[in-house]
């Protein structure tokens, strides 16, 4: 009986082997990400009282490369809650002036689940270098109080 297990497992290991390949990934093949990624948090100054979280990018738009498409999505928001939102120049904490028109980034409308999402098309050409940031104000009467905060990586060329 002890011989009939080995054999099992011997032939279990060659099996194994020999479905193992090899592959290679040329580097050189893949194409070099083009967006900017960010993830979302609320500042200290506001933890413990709200934590809203999220993730945001920005791209070329693929019809128009001088444009940019900006994307960003929240959780644990309050339901119902209404909040602007921008991509910034600079950091968090260090606001260099708002990317793109104001009026191009429509309002994150917070559903029952505390989740909400939205798009803005800028009319200027995605950032090839410099730093920016998204943030989510608290209401449009409270644009002072940021909610969440997210430093943009700018993408590997």
């Amino acid at each position: 009986m002890k011989l009939l297990g080995t054999v099992g497992l011997v032939l279990c290991g060659f099996t194994l082997a020999g479905c193992h390949k090899s592959v290679e990934i040329s580097p050189a093949a893949m194409p070099a990400p083009e967006r900017w990624n960010a993830t979302l948090a609320t500042p200290a100054g506001l933890a413990g009282a709200v934590q809203v979280k999220g993730t945001a990018w920005m791209e070329p738009d693929v019809k128009d490369t001088a444009q940019t498409k900006v994307h960003v999505e929240i959780s644990n928001a309050a339901p119902g809650g209404a909040h602007p939102w921008h991509v910034h120049r600079g950091q968090c904490g260090q606001d260099g002036g708002i990317f793109g028109p104001p009026d191009a980034y429509r309002i994150l409308k917070v559903g029952g689940n505390g989740e909400a999402k939205a798009e803005a098309t800028l009319p200027l050409p995605e950032p090839k270098d410099g730093q920016y940031f998204v943030n989510v104000h608290a209401s449009t009467a409270n644009m002072g109080t940021i909610v969440a905060c997210g430093n943009l990586a700018p993408p590997s060329h």
